[in-house]
């Protein structure tokens, strides 16, 4: 076991490497998928600009080589079980990037991204929640082979604007730190900050105006890694709880489709795009209810605003996640 020190010291390599990976290697990557035409428009601005897509790989890398670094400081086995997640994930991104899958692909198949958390068991059989824990040593299993499609699938279907789903996952992984500060494993802790440092590294190219979008493989990964994160750190009402705008949003659609559906087979779309390049709720009966369309409902909005508004959600949601993590070490501390 390494001591304090040595782990303060790899976090910060890996921290710093997988930061620097995204803002070196990604110019070069845009350039090679647009060499290759793997670009798409950028619907919301004036001629749809053609965008590259997916940015998934890099920030794949950078999170790989940064954790492995820990692995090597650390020899934690947890690392290797939420790596192998994260990238089964990627995986079945980067199918749905490139094919035409059906709308039950994604959350189908991610139910195999939960299999390395059990295998290595990362899990205890106790549910935090404020007023103590919950031995469910029965249900726990189920409730990782839902926990990880959820989280993927959420942070994917909140990807509808340029930069929104990673600033997204920047501020909600915050309250995912304390808590694992504050009642966590310190080991845990350590792999949680190189993925923020690799979030931050992408968001320099997916931030608003988007260079890249990270794809379906970015997006699943983000997902998949925040939850396997939240497992690990014992933080999972916590996660809850910071996601609820794009848990909302996913629960909107679903209840307003009444299926498993992608977005490009919708016949109804929940919004309109203006002539000025603004955003208006759709009429429509038939268009499905989303977090954007009731944004929208106070009237039009530019596509910066309604991401500001998301990031507004985003950090409400956190904070509402920060109080709990208070109440927890209060209750806990008396």
């Amino acid at each position: 076991m390494p001591n304090f020190e040595e782990l303060v010291i790899g976090t910060v390599i890996a921290s710093i490497i997988a930061f620097l990976i995204n803002l070196f290697l990604m110019p070069s990557f845009i350039k090679f998928l647009k060499l290759k035409g793997k670009v798409v428009n950028d619907n919301h601005k004036p001629n749809k600009p053609k965008v590259p897509r997916p940015g998934g790989p890099i920030l794949l890398l950078s999170i790989v080589i940064g954790e492995l670094i820990l692995y090597f400081v650390t020899g934690n086995l947890e690392i290797i079980s939420i790596l192998l997640t994260t990238t089964i994930a990627f995986i079945i991104g980067i199918i749905d990037d490139f094919r035409i899958m059906p709308g039950w692909f994604k959350p189908g198949a991610l139910i195999l991204a939960s299999i390395p958390l059990i295998i290595f068991h990362i899990y205890d059989n106790e549910l935090n929640v404020i007023f103590g824990s919950v031995f469910i040593p029965i249900l726990y299993i189920p409730l990782i082979l839902i926990s990880i499609p959820l989280a993927g699938n959420t942070v994917n279907s909140i990807d509808v604007f340029n930069g929104v789903a990673t600033g997204f996952m920047i501020i909600t992984m915050f309250p995912i730190i304390i808590s694992t500060f504050l009642f966590g494993d310190l080991e845990i802790l350590m792999i949680e900050i190189p993925f923020l440092a690799a979030l931050l590294g992408f968001y320099m190219f997916h931030k608003y105006p988007s260079k890249i979008f990270p794809g379906d493989s970015g997006t699943l990964l983000m997902g998949a890694m925040y939850g396997a994160l939240a497992i690990a750190s014992k933080s999972e009402i916590i996660a809850i709880i910071a996601l609820l705008p794009a848990i909302m949003n996913s629960f909107l659609f679903l209840s307003s489709v009444r299926k498993i559906v992608e977005h490009r087979e919708l016949k109804s779309r929940p919004t309109i795009l203006n002539e000025d390049f603004t955003l208006q709720a759709s009429k429509d009966k038939n268009a499905p209810i989303t977090l954007v369309r009731l944004i929208l409902l106070d009237g039009k909005l530019s596509e910066r605003e309604i991401v500001m508004k998301i990031y507004k959600l985003a950090t409400f949601s956190s904070s509402l996640a920060l109080i709990t993590i208070l109440l927890q070490f209060i209750i806990s501390s008396g």
